[in-house]
């Protein structure tokens, strides 16, 4: 056989080689499905996302191909399991299937929109889609329904605040107040007066904020900033606090003068100021006396009806000692209250006998000096 032939057939043969092992090739190739159920998700940001993807050989052949995804987002995270293993590689014999869990966690920090990626098993791929329904953050919140409030400078002014997380990592807060002296601000958990609070990933912590102006306030408009701080950031919520005024009132006498005398079982009258030191009007004025047992007190007028500030009413009390009252001081307390404010002064009384007492007890002393007397002249000289 010569040589050219030789060629030939070898040619021929090679050729019939590479048609076969070609046409195995396209089978296989043609033969494999890459299949999930859900091919477009809508999750918020922040979501995990667990795919279970079956590798289907429906050729005559083994299958063995690399696993990955593509065209992943950036900063978005991924895993491929199967048989709680990570993988890059998986083999399927012919006529069966393998399963691979795709693990996605969609970031906080995220625009809304749709995100395309794949899943590629060798040659074969499967398209992904990922809704992300609202814009991300990567941020805390802190907010309050209702951050204004309107009261006088005697009020606890309440607020209910929210502190959301919604960071990826557990935070601890710690809360603050950026006031002018003399106010006073409270944070509360549940009812427990705290300073800091821990906020799990993507959580909400409710808190009171309590609020107490200065008593001395004038009435205006106050912005009081309230902070969450942690390591890394600082979070602020402003509340707002409408001071209508202040409301004081002062009792005492004219002259300022707090103590007297009284006669057991009589009356004295004692005449009081009440004024309004306040920046807003005071009205329904109740007037009381507080006095030992025995004792009894009037006033005259009982109510004052209004006092505007900067001005002053004058009202009478009228004391009556216990008749059985030993000589000595007491003391007796008389109010002035409103429901936005009150005063209190104590009055110290020195109780002295009736002259009529004074006048017998010097009679007895004749009387007894007289017997004496008698009683000397009768039976001295004996």
């Amino acid at each position: 056989m010569s040589t050219r032939i030789r060629l030939i057939r070898f040619g021929l043969i090679t050729i019939l080689l590479l048609t076969t092992f070609s046409g195995h090739i396209m089978a296989a190739t043609g033969s494999v499905i890459l299949y999930t159920p859900c091919t477009k998700i809508s999750v918020p940001p922040g979501e995990s996302i667990d795919y279970n993807i079956d590798v289907i050989n429906n050729g005559t052949d083994l299958f063995t191909a690399d696993v990955s995804a593509s065209g992943m987002p950036r900063g978005w995270n991924y895993m491929i399991k199967s048989n709680g293993w990570n993988v890059g590689q998986i083999s399927v014999l012919a006529g069966e299937k393998k399963s691979l869990l795709l693990h996605v966690e969609v970031p906080f920090q995220v625009n809304k929109g749709n995100y395309r990626f794949n899943v590629i098993a060798g040659e074969y791929s499967i398209p992904l889609v990922v809704n992300v329904s609202e814009q991300g953050t990567f941020k805390t919140e802190f907010s309050s329904r209702q951050s204004n409030m309107e009261g006088h400078s005697g009020s606890t002014f309440t607020y209910d605040a929210e502190l959301k997380n919604q960071t990826a990592e557990k935070q601890l807060y710690a809360l603050s107040s950026q006031t002018q002296r003399g106010w006073n601000v409270a944070f509360k958990v549940s009812g427990r007066d705290v300073t800091s609070v821990e906020s799990e990933p993507m959580s909400t912590t409710n808190l009171t904020i309590d609020i107490n102006p200065p008593s001395q306030i004038e009435a205006g408009r106050y912005t009081i900033p309230v902070v969450a701080t942690t390591s890394t950031s600082t979070t602020t919520l402003d509340l707002e606090v409408v001071i209508t005024g202040s409301y004081n009132i002062e009792m005492t006498t004219p002259l300022g003068l707090l103590s007297g005398s009284i006669t057991a079982g009589q009356e004295k009258k004692i005449e009081f100021v009440v004024r309004n030191t306040g920046t807003s009007f005071i009205s329904d004025v109740r007037l009381n006396g507080s006095a030992p047992t025995g004792w009894t007190v009037t006033f005259e007028p009982k109510k004052i009806d209004k006092v505007m500030p900067g001005s002053e009413t004058q009202v009478i009390a009228t004391v009556k000692s216990d008749k059985k009252a030993i000589p000595g001081d007491y003391m007796t307390n008389f109010d002035a209250r409103t429901p936005e404010a009150s005063a209190r002064v104590s009055y110290r009384f020195t109780v002295k006998t009736p002259m009529l007492w004074g006048w017998i007890g010097i009679f007895i002393i004749f009387i007894a000096i007289g017997s004496v007397y008698y009683l000397f002249r009768k039976y001295g000289r004996r």
